[in-house]
């Protein structure tokens, strides 16, 4: 798991099967520090996050569990909120 600070949110006209109903957001990596941490990227969201959120990620094949149908190509995905 990975921190990050949702930056904005993702409009598709097309999904893949199996991610209809998803949302997808912007996410910026961040590192212990909170200091920013590669490039932005797309996520999934299995949290019900926002833009300005602080959450958790997961990366990777594990990516696609929290969703309602696995193992869908996903790279990325919110898991929870820091509080």
């Amino acid at each position: 798991m990975d921190l990050a600070r949702v930056i904005g949110r993702v409009v598709t006209t097309h999904k893949i099967e199996g991610l209809e109903g998803v949302p997808l957001h912007w996410i910026q990596p961040l590192d212990a520090d909170g200091k920013h941490s590669g490039q932005p990227l797309v996520a999934c969201d299995s949290a019900q996050s926002g833009p300005g959120d602080l959450v958790f990620w997961i990366d990777g094949r594990e990516a696609s569990f929290p969703l309602r149908v696995r193992f869908v190509p996903v790279d990325a995905t919110i898991i929870g909120h820091v509080e």
